[in-house]
């Protein structure tokens, strides 16, 4: 393929960059609505959500860890993490090896309330994959993949 060919191809038109900017607007707003409904259905702010989501892969956490994933600042997190604890999902332990640092984790009743948030996610999230035929979604799964890996590589590029 010759330097010509090689720019006709990676051309975008205006059309299918507004297209694209559109369709990562409405997939975000969806997103972003479906956020809201779960907030008002299990009562709880977003935030506190995706904190509970983030013990989903952690036995334990530290208020330090959990702003980095959050990508919050701390006096945002301590408020956060205050209220989890006061409405009895998360509870405070001193680390065993370093009494200065803070370990949260869940409580019986945060078990209980991340398994019905994930529950709930992973209905929704069935119920979308089930508006496709099997080859569809095999198809999407694909795509997403690459949207995702084009996504990754220039955010890489942002750093």
């Amino acid at each position: 393929m010759n330097h010509l060919d090689e720019k006709l191809i990676s051309r975008i038109s205006d059309r299918q960059l507004a297209q694209f900017q559109q369709l990562i607007t409405k997939l975000y707003q969806c997103c972003q609505d479906r956020m809201r409904y779960q907030s008002e259905r299990f009562s709880l702010p977003d935030a506190e959500i995706r904190c509970l989501l983030l013990f989903g892969e952690e036995k334990y956490l530290t208020p330090k860890g959990i702003a980095g994933k959050m990508n919050l600042v701390k006096s945002r997190i301590s408020k956060l993490i205050s209220s989890l604890n006061k409405k009895g999902f998360i509870q405070k332990i001193a680390d065993p090896e370093d009494s200065r640092t803070i370990l949260l984790s869940l409580t019986a009743q945060g078990h209980k309330k991340l398994n019905e948030i994930n529950d709930f996610i992973n209905e929704t999230h069935q119920e979308v994959l089930r508006q496709m035929e099997p080859e569809q979604r095999n198809t999407m799964m694909t795509n997403l993949e690459l949207l995702k890996a084009s996504m990754e590589s220039i955010k890489e590029l942002m750093i």
